[in-house]
């Protein structure tokens, strides 16, 4: 049975620095990323033709990520250690209780790395 899904990406910028990680580390030091997001839903294909419109889902993220653009994410509530795991599991936990049921949350810091929450 075939699965249908739509991913929509957004783009913020953010600084963070990493308390957990080891003394000389350079992530300890404050520095900045221009994240992207990525939001997967799953689902069945209503009678409109969409899982979820891509404006529907831009309401239900674009306050979230007004929460973290342009911020020390270390100062954003839940992110007090946001490593790229933290932030998409922080991402995937706000849109669950927006009612959401993403079936992957993606944080890219850049190009190379990134972290993924799967449902």
């Amino acid at each position: 049975m075939a699965v249908t899904t739509v991913t929509r990406r957004y783009h913020f910028e953010a600084g963070h620095w990493l308390p957990k990680v080891r003394d000389g580390h350079k992530c300890k030091r404050p520095h900045g990323h221009n994240y992207e997001l990525e939001v997967t839903i799953g689902g069945n294909v209503g009678n409109d033709g969409f899982i979820i419109d891509f404006w529907d889902l831009d309401d239900i993220v674009m306050p979230l990520l007004q929460r973290v653009d342009h911020r020390m994410l270390n100062e954003v509530a839940g992110l007090d250690n946001p490593t790229a795991e933290n932030i998409a599991l922080w991402f995937y936990d706000l849109l669950a209780t927006q009612g959401m049921q993403p079936s992957a949350v993606t944080i890219y810091e850049t190009k190379d790395c990134w972290a993924k929450v799967c449902r």
